[in-house]
């Protein structure tokens, strides 16, 4: 190596630790003229935001601030922006704002090591005795021998040089975008004849004259590949897959070709059930509803899933198409189900104002035999009501997905007001309409005995004049749903209507007919809040009230009710034992509440809320509550508590209720 250049490499070596000493911090990285999508694109693709808060030498400075503009021009082209006026200035402590490219981090006009060594003056000692060799050599061990950080306690070191403080600001101005100027995307094969795979060409964005978004193009074009698979076209490829963008005449032409080949159609169905068969095959077969040979389409599978989850016999359900053994165009399905646990145990401890403190307990049987019956056993013994409850259930599948349900329940009320008895046997089929109706028509046997407080004089030589009523009669139940979201809904409406009536002399002791309706509504008001409205009308035709049980008269009042006042505490009331008044029950209810929640994160949040209505027999007594409530996203539902108090002379004060679950 010739003396001179192992010179000036020696004196970079000797200064190189001074260039160390000369670093800066960015403190922040602001990003202006763009709206938030592309702010935070541009912030997310800029390693300036990854060093904030580093201790950064000049040159890494530099070459930061050279690589922002490049890292920002490249995060707007997604958007359609390919010609953008970007300005990137560091602002200083203690310094002035500097350009595009400014990369020293301390004085501006310091010299680099590499030029400290070019300008250095040699030495007498340098010019006169020492070799190439020897400059190096002493040149490695000053700095070998150079502490990395100056003793603070040594009077003759040099004082610390403190680092800069950097913001950085990046000006953008976007300019014209990008447009589509020609756009050629099509379907060839038997696909272009498909009505769905038609709408979504329509319909396919950016078209011709609209800026070249790539995200919303790479949603149109995954869109369209995905029809083709969920529709059967499985050898389905594109022939063309090409998009141009000439910048100076701001223009993007798109050139996007499927070849659909041809369409396959439904295969044989096998199962598996593994590690051991728990159901029958012929009852699962019960549940494919399309026939081999038809058309194939993913949402005949779909619907089938959604069939065998709510059997709720398997722990796991895998559905695979597989196109890749089909037979003469027709696609093979392989169903592998996972038995779940077979028996569910629950127990819990309750409390009521009126029931006292209870017990539940019970247990359900998912699959009793190879044919797919459910049992259920389930006891809510309490201090002053108890109920004892048996069901069987059989899955049908002619004509709706559903179940026969056969029940018995058994109940028994000691309260400070009432003195009742009942059981009541149903007989029941229940099926799936579509995606949001289901129904249930039944049939009612109820043996009811009561009487209340007020009829017992307390005299134990006369017997209480209990009133006893049978009713037989038949109902029918549709629920409506439609919700984004079943357990926390943001957009949702739900509804159920409910009709039931008897004759006298056929199995009742009492004519009547009752209609009850009850809706929810959800709708989300920002990120985190949303608005709900409750309401339920019911009415009953009747002359003879007075010998109707009270299990099917109206009440009002409690947590699903009026918030604010106790359980059945509004409506037609008698006194009790205690002195209070108590519910008999009406042949009409009215009621509605508006509810606000606030969440503060995705966790927790507040609601305030109102709750009015009234059950009557003539004219309604209106009661409205108010309150406000705490809530709690679990991932069964949200849990609810709420403190409500009654404006209108309830008979208790402060209402507390607590309730989990799933709003719809």
């Amino acid at each position: 190596m010739p003396p001179f250049p192992r010179l000036a490499l020696a004196a970079a070596l000797t200064l190189g630790a001074a260039g160390v000493a000369q670093a800066a911090t960015v403190t922040s990285v602001e990003i202006r003229g763009l709206d938030e999508p592309m702010t935070i694109n541009v912030r997310t693709s800029l390693s300036l935001v990854d060093a904030i808060g580093k201790d950064l030498s000049g040159r890494r400075l530099g070459y930061l601030l050279r690589e922002a503009e490049n890292e920002t021009r490249e995060a707007l082209e997604p958007f359609g922006y390919y010609s953008p006026t970007i300005q990137v200035e560091d602002t200083r402590s203690g310094g002035s704002a500097r350009g595009p490219g400014a990369t020293p981090a301390a004085d501006a006009d310091a010299p680099t090591n590499a030029e400290a060594a070019a300008n250095a003056e040699p030495s007498p000692a340098d010019s006169a005795v020492a070799t190439p060799s020897e400059a190096i050599a002493r040149a490695e061990r000053a700095n070998a021998n150079r502490p990395a950080t100056p003793d603070p306690n040594d009077p003759n070191a040099p004082a610390p040089r403190s680092n800069a403080k950097v913001v950085v600001v990046i000006t953008v101005d976007k300019g014209e975008p990008v447009r589509v100027r020609r756009s050629d995307v099509a379907i060839l094969g038997a696909g272009s004849e498909d009505r769905y795979l038609k709408e979504d060409l329509a319909a396919f964005k950016p078209d011709v004259g609209e800026v070249f978004n790539h995200a919303i193009y790479e949603a149109a074009k995954t869109k369209i590949t995905r029809r083709l698979a969920e529709r059967g076209y499985f050898d389905a490829d594109f022939t063309s897959r090409r998009v141009e963008v000439t910048r100076a005449e701001r223009a993007a032409d798109v050139d996007l070709v499927w070849s659909s080949g041809d369409r396959y159609d439904m295969g044989p169905i096998t199962f598996e059930q593994t590690p051991k068969r728990i159901i029958r095959d012929s009852l699962l077969d019960k549940l494919v509803y399309w026939e081999q040979g038809s058309y194939y389409h993913q949402g005949k599978l779909d619907r089938f899933r959604e069939s065998l989850a709510r059997l709720d016999y398997f722990a796991s359900i895998d559905i695979e198409p597989q196109p890749e053994n089909a037979v003469n165009g027709e696609v093979p399905v392989k169903v592998t189900l996972t038995p779940a646990k077979r028996s569910i145990y629950t127990a819990g401890l309750s409390f009521g104002t009126d029931s006292g403190a209870g017990v539940r307990m019970g247990v359900e049987r998912r699959y009793v035999n190879d044919r797919g019956h459910k049992a259920l056993a389930q006891v809510d013994w309490a201090e002053k009501r108890k109920t004892a409850t048996l069901q069987y259930r059989i899955p049908a599948f002619t004509w709706l997905d559903g179940w026969y349900t056969f029940s018995a329940q058994l109940a028994d009320e000691q309260t400070d007001y009432i003195d009742s008895r009942r059981i009541e046997i149903v007989a029941s089929r229940s099926g799936q309409i579509d995606r949001h109706w289901n129904a249930t028509a039944s049939v009612h046997v109820l043996r009811e005995r009561w009487a209340y407080a007020i009829d017992d004089d307390d005299d134990a030589s006369t017997p209480v004049d209990y009133r006893s009523a049978t009713f037989t009669y038949p109902s029918l139940r549709a629920e409506y749903v439609n919700a984004d979201d079943r357990i926390y809904p943001r957009n949702a409406f739900g509804a159920t209507v409910m009709l039931r009536g008897g004759v006298e002399g056929a199995g009742s002791d009492a004519s009547f007919a009752q209609a009850h309706a009850s809706a929810r509504w959800y709708r989300g008001m920002g990120a985190r809040s949303r608005l709900i409205a409750r309401g339920e009308l019911g009415h009953t035709f009747t002359d003879a009230l007075i010998d109707m049980p009270p299990s099917l008269r109206f009440f009002a009042g409690g947590d699903r009710s009026i918030r604010g006042y106790a359980w059945r505490e509004v409506g037609p009331r008698i006194p009790g034992n205690d002195g209070k008044q108590y519910a008999l029950g009406a042949k009409n209810v009215a009621t509605g509440s508006l509810e606000f929640e606030q969440y503060f994160n995705d966790s927790w949040g507040a609601a305030v809320f109102v709750d009015s209505g009234s059950a009557f027999d003539g004219t309604p007594d209106w009661r409205t509550g108010v309150g406000v409530g705490l809530r709690w996203r679990s991932p069964v539902g949200p849990l609810r508590v709420d403190i409500a108090r009654g404006i209108n002379d309830p008979d208790s004060g402060f209402q507390l209720y607590l309730n989990i679950g799933a709003d719809l």
